[in-house]
């Protein structure tokens, strides 16, 4: 507990134990918007590769999109939190939304703190609106988790700079406005690692920018792709932040993906284990519903326990953001539970419906990639292990 130099409770430093009254009426609403749709509505856009466009400008149009943004630009002026209870209501009523991750909690974390004054002014308010979406390209084939071995180049010719490289599974390329993109610009001489810039690409389709998707087993709207950069020219100004310390805006977008990435995994568990308790409760065998046997009610007693437990990660590491307080070792533990107990609620509740748990009709197997996926991306399991490891316990660093 933290104490004021007035001798009050800092209550930015205290999670609270039930929601404002506001919450639960943001998550009521969010609840009845994204139960128009369902997640058949999700099913369809998955497998056609369009986004989830109506639903996406209906939350829009609610000012949903734009809560974690300064109101200055047209936004909630609330915070990661209540962004969280967003995504995580849409995914708890089966239409998960990717695309919040990147455009909202990247680009709309990172742009607040540190894009220039021209760039807030063009871009806050079409991520506040829906209007216009980022996505973001960091990772390479041969650079992986170390970002400081990206080999994507920005060289300054005049007042442009020119970039060559490769982008390897960036999500959503086809269906959005703009991107943030990491290159290098240089190398410390002393360390030999990479110095790197974050930049603004404003067309998707810009000359010298090719695309070729990546076939994969994830059903989602957001399909992966492969970028080619041969020559493409950005202005000066597409540098957000300072030229070579693009770690610093990288690393104010990544608690929020985190926590962001966390709750589609904690809504759609909440999803899997409602429908399992539904069908449960239902389906009859020998004259009494299978619920009632302790063989079904335990591993869901289980995965709701542990759905639980990540669950209080989760807005303890978004509360800790809201404050200003350093956030990095929640917002692991954080995604670290949530994938796990995301996975754990629905392969358990695809086991309980039997045969039914891999028949779209029940909505559930089409889930497995999108929650399987957050424990690879945006950080793997094993580097949150290396992280805590390293700054939570003081081990060796060893990677």
């Amino acid at each position: 507990m933290t104490i004021t130099s007035a001798g009050r409770v800092d209550r930015t430093a205290v999670l609270p134990l039930e929601p404002t009254e506001e919450e639960r009426v943001l998550r009521s609403t969010v609840r009845d918007i994204v139960g128009r749709f369902g997640h058949s509505y999700y099913m369809e856009r998955s497998r056609s590769g369009e986004p989830m466009r109506e639903l996406w400008e209906l939350l829009g149009e609610s000012g949903f999109l734009g809560l974690n943004i300064p109101e200055e630009y047209g936004g909630g002026g609330a915070g990661l939190t209540e962004l969280a209870i967003v995504l995580e209501e849409l995914s708890a009523g089966g239409c998960p939304e990717l695309a919040m991750v990147l455009s909202q909690g990247i680009a709309g974390s990172i742009l607040p703190l540190h894009g220039s004054a021209e760039q807030k002014a063009r871009y806050l308010p079409g991520i506040t609106s829906g209007a216009e979406k980022f996505v973001f390209a960091l990772t390479e084939p041969d650079a992986g988790s170390n970002s400081h071995n990206v080999t994507t180049s920005a060289q300054l010719d005049g007042d442009e700079w020119v970039i060559r490289g490769t982008k390897y599974y960036i999500s959503g390329i086809d269906h959005c406005d703009h991107f943030l993109l990491v290159a290098r610009t240089g190398r410390n001489e002393a360390t030999g690692r990479a110095q790197l810039t974050l930049f603004i690409v404003d067309d998707p389709n810009i000359a010298g920018l090719e695309r070729q998707p990546i076939p994969t087993a994830l059903q989602a709207p957001e399909r992966q792709f492969t970028l080619f950069f041969d020559g493409v020219r950005l202005p000066a100004d597409a540098v957000v932040g300072e030229v070579g310390h693009g770690l610093r805006p990288l690393f104010d977008g990544l608690n929020p993906e985190r926590v962001l990435s966390a709750v589609i995994c904690t809504g759609v568990a909440r999803y899997a284990l409602d429908r399992a308790v539904a069908y449960t409760t239902q389906r009859q065998v020998w004259g009494v519903p299978i619920a009632a046997h302790q063989g079904v009610q335990h591993p869901l007693a289980e995965a709701a326990i542990e759905l639980e437990a990540a669950r209080g990660m989760v807005w303890r590491a978004a509360a800790l953001f809201d404050a200003g307080r350093p956030a990095g070792e929640e917002a692991n533990m954080a995604k670290f539970l949530a994938s796990r107990a995301g996975l754990k609620a629905l392969d358990t509740a695809i086991q309980m419906h039997g045969g039914n748990g891999l028949a779209d009709e029940y909505g559930l197997a089409d889930l497995w990639g999108i929650v399987r996926l957050q424990q690879i991306a945006p950080v793997s399991t094993q580097m949150v292990l290396n992280h805590i490891a390293q700054h939570t316990l003081g081990l060796p660093r060893s990677y």
